[in-house]
């Protein structure tokens, strides 16, 4: 199935899409739905793109994240890090974003230029948590997924490498990731190592890969997360992002005002957004 947050009668609402129509649900967001199962209310309104919003706003923790997921895109920013270059990690690299990064997969991407000279973008596959879980084992990682959907984690790259080599800053500015189109169920998608994914600006393919080419992969990424730490239903997981940042590139090409953002996936939909100045 693919679940959905849309905009009816002044309010959101959580809904199945089936074909043209939105199949909406009792629940008041997807996070009660993930804990506790969908509840149809009977209410059936027409499909259409315009409504859709986040399926995932509200979180009870940050959003947790992975950096230097493929091993091209660790390789493509060697000494462009300004001084915080490391060797390959052996484990995978996480850290947070504030929650109130997300938007809607079709709104704009607020971009501010006096809060940072380097916005650049990282198209990713995230994971939605669907139960209780610590110490997980490899074998069982995935049993632990309710499903899968699209991010792009807007970056201000200035700003990351300011704070002491921790991300959170450069990575938790307002309003600058698209989440989205919807959830799609883990049963749907399938094997998460099969999935293609890109990012395009202004039509230009800048980042172009397959989720086989992950350093670690999504069982690997939820076990290692896990140790020691509890998962909980709705936790919501970027697993990094492929080569083609617009930092490692000669020249360095950052997003400017009137850009579009393209994020796409062959089995989880299309985010588009554009960059507009606030």
């Amino acid at each position: 199935m693919r679940y959905v947050m849309v905009s009816c009668a002044g309010s959101e609402r959580p809904g199945v899409l089936e074909g043209d129509s939105v199949l909406l649900l009792v629940a008041t967001d997807l996070r009660e739905v993930i804990a506790s199962g969908p509840v149809f209310s009977g209410e059936r309104i027409p499909y259409s793109p315009d409504l859709l919003g986040p399926p995932l706003r509200r979180f009870r923790r940050d959003i947790l994240c992975t950096g230097w997921n493929y091993w091209d895109h660790f390789e493509e920013s060697k000494g462009k890090r300004e001084g915080q270059d490391v060797e390959r990690p052996l484990h995978p690299t996480f850290f947070t974003k504030g929650p109130d990064v997300v938007i809607g997969p079709y709104d704009d991407i607020a971009w501010d230029p006096a809060i940072s000279s380097k916005w650049d973008y990282e198209a990713e596959v995230a994971l939605v948590i669907g139960k209780t879980g610590r110490d997980i084992p490899v074998h069982e990682a995935l049993d632990y997924v309710w499903g899968y959907t699209l991010a792009n984690d807007v970056s201000q790259r200035d700003l990351q490498r300011a704070h002491g080599g921790q991300w959170l800053k450069g990575k938790s500015i307002d309003n600058t990731m698209p989440l989205g189109p919807w959830i799609v169920t883990a049963d749907e998608l399938g094997d998460p190592q099969d999935v293609q994914l890109q990012c395009l600006v202004n039509g230009e393919v800048r980042q172009d890969a397959s989720t086989r080419q992950m350093a670690f992969d999504v069982a690997t990424l939820i076990s290692e997360l896990s140790f020691g730490m509890t998962l909980r239903p709705g936790d919501l997981l970027l697993t990094g992002t492929p080569a083609g940042i617009g930092n490692a590139r000669e020249p360095a090409v950052f997003l400017q005002d009137g850009d579009v953002v393209v994020t796409r996936s062959d089995k989880l939909g299309e985010l588009r957004n554009r960059v507009v100045a606030v």
